[in-house]
């Protein structure tokens, strides 16, 4: 099977691999260097950190990448969505990856820079608007993903839906570990693939170990939804925090610093974050991917390029 080329405006990965940016802190400068290094995406998450943090981490990305290509990922739920935005064009970031809401302003604000911005989409209407308003491609994400989701629907089932009703690139996410989904993807009109939780278990991701350990622990029936305070469901692991999130008896947010532009309190989702990426698992909430579960092992971001490329040459 041949691999597709992925263009995305300017920009053309030597392999069609994006890697997930993944908020708070989880994929840093270290992770999506090392991806671009590898010759796919690179993907910054830019929610949840400073303006100041967000510049320090494009600028060390930028000076390990090796002139590979780098992006942020970016939530239009954050209150801070469009100083976010302006930050990573001021730091010439070539994609904004943006999702867990639409933003019609974003293409304005892209207009004289050589920054691309490419949804993040669960359906056919915004996939259309999306091409409508310019992007020059869209991420079709599905169900399997972990983290907020915008759809209870399979990739399976809405990736042929939006690859034909648009004439731009379709990057398909969701559940994707190894290079057997690749060829899946592909298969169903896909000109590229974005993965995030099969990075996570790569030498180069910052998290904790303990992070690391619930992933490579985690059974099929581990992977859970839970509610979240950003008003959109998420797909994490079972741990002691899931729990009391389903008993309704997480504590109340201290300290609230209004990250989000609608928020129920239910509890800190910040902060629940953070707890987990720091090693604190039985206190936050572990975002995952439906497929974590067929992952055992931690590599070098260099060498899970080796295998997904491998598998997907030898897919039928």
């Amino acid at each position: 099977m041949q691999l597709p080329t992925l263009r995305i405006a300017d920009y053309i990965p030597r392999f069609p691999i994006i890697q997930g940016g993944m908020s708070v802190r989880v994929s840093t400068a270290s992770l999506a260097s090392a991806v671009a290094r590898a010759g796919g995406i690179g993907v910054i998450g830019a929610t949840g950190i400073s303006l100041a943090e967000l510049k320090d981490e494009i600028r060390q990305a930028r000076s390990r990448a090796e002139g590979g290509i780098l992006g942020v990922n970016i939530m239009f739920a954050a209150r801070q969505f469009a100083e976010l935005v302006k930050t990573s064009i001021d730091e010439k970031i070539d994609i904004i990856f943006t999702g867990a809401g639409f933003s019609r302003d974003i293409f304005r604000w892209v207009q004289d820079s050589t920054t691309a911005v490419v949804p993040i989409v669960s359906s056919v209407k915004a996939a259309r608007l999306a091409e409508k308003l310019g992007a020059p491609a869209v991420v079709a994400e599905g169900s399997e993903a972990g983290g907020h989701l915008g759809t209870d629907r399979s990739i399976k089932d809405i990736l042929p839906e939006i690859v034909k009703s648009v004439n731009i690139p379709v990057i398909a996410a969701g559940g994707i570990v190894d290079g057997k989904d690749m060829a899946e993807m592909v298969n169903l009109g896909a000109s590229g693939i974005q993965m995030a939780t099969r990075f996570v278990l790569s030498e180069e991701c910052s998290v904790a170990d303990e992070y690391k350990q619930l992933y490579l622990e985690a059974r099929e029936e581990d992977v859970i939804i839970i509610k979240s305070p950003v008003g959109m469901p998420g797909r994490a692991l079972k741990n002691k925090f899931a729990r009391l999130i389903a008993e309704d008896d997480t504590p109340e947010p201290e300290d609230c610093d209004a990250c989000l532009k609608n928020c129920s309190a239910d509890y800190c989702i910040l902060q629940a974050l953070n707890h987990a990426r720091e090693g604190q698992v039985d206190d936050g909430v572990v975002f995952a991917g439906q497929n974590v579960f067929k992952i055992k092992d931690i590599l070098p971001v260099s060498r899970i390029f080796e295998q997904i490329l491998a598998e997907f040459a030898a897919a039928k």
